[in-house]
């Protein structure tokens, strides 16, 4: 094992323990090398590594923090990673989305409040029946998002969140050569606002199925 992965290795050992909490102060850099039998180099270098990671916080002038290890703010590296994904796992991001906003769709149906379902409301009605493909994916994001924080799981808004910017081109490219695609998204979202305002989880898993289904039928057509 590298020295640097063994350094980070160890300080996830001390929070995975409970020797460092959330919000803790590390020791300072010569002691905490000595503890851990680490060279200070190595001990920096990880400290680095779990910065990026947003498992420590490093305050200048003020010492090293772990962070609050909230599942949003540590899954925020995952858009970082996923924003140099090729063209050709596009796919396979379509198909991670397919299996996991069907789910947060369904739970959100039997979660979200008047004052939730109207906001979605006013967003389709704000977007009107002949929006530009630019509007509409803009739109389509904001849609989606809005339902999955109803699912009351911060864990599959910030995976989903995560996953959306290769997704992203693809719904473009898709709205700009498909002929019926703004309709059909438009006519997907009220099918979709119409069974969470029913209630009805199965028929809100099944359109936001369809929903992406259909963007990710069109993309292997086009390989």
């Amino acid at each position: 094992m590298a020295v640097t992965d063994e350094a980070i290795e160890k300080i996830k050992g001390m929070i995975v323990s409970g020797a460092l909490r959330p919000g803790d102060r590390l020791p300072k850099e010569s002691e905490l090398a000595a503890d851990l039998g680490l060279s200070r180099n190595s001990l920096r270098e990880a400290v680095r590594a779990l910065a990026l990671m947003r498992i420590l916080d490093v305050r200048q002038g003020d010492g090293t923090y772990v962070t609050s290890l909230d599942p949003q703010l540590l899954l925020e590296a995952l858009s970082f990673v996923v924003d140099f994904h090729r063209d050709d796992t596009v796919l396979e991001f379509l198909a991670v989305r397919r299996i996991l906003e069907p789910a947060a769709t369904a739970m959100a149906s039997t979660r979200i409040t008047e004052d939730g379902l109207a906001e979605l409301d006013g967003q389709l009605d704000a977007l009107g029946s002949d929006p530009s493909v630019e509007q509409l994916v803009a739109s389509d994001l904001e849609f989606h998002r809005g339902i999955v924080q109803h699912s009351g799981n911060s864990v599959l808004l910030s995976l989903l969140d995560g996953l959306s910017g290769p997704t992203t081109r693809a719904r473009i490219w898709r709205g700009l050569t498909q002929e019926d695609a703004v309709s059909r998204t438009l006519h997907e979202h009220r099918a979709i606002l119409a069974a969470l305002r029913d209630g009805d989880a199965e028929a809100a898993r099944s359109w936001a199925t369809v929903h992406i289904a259909s963007v990710e039928m069109w993309l292997r057509s086009t390989l």
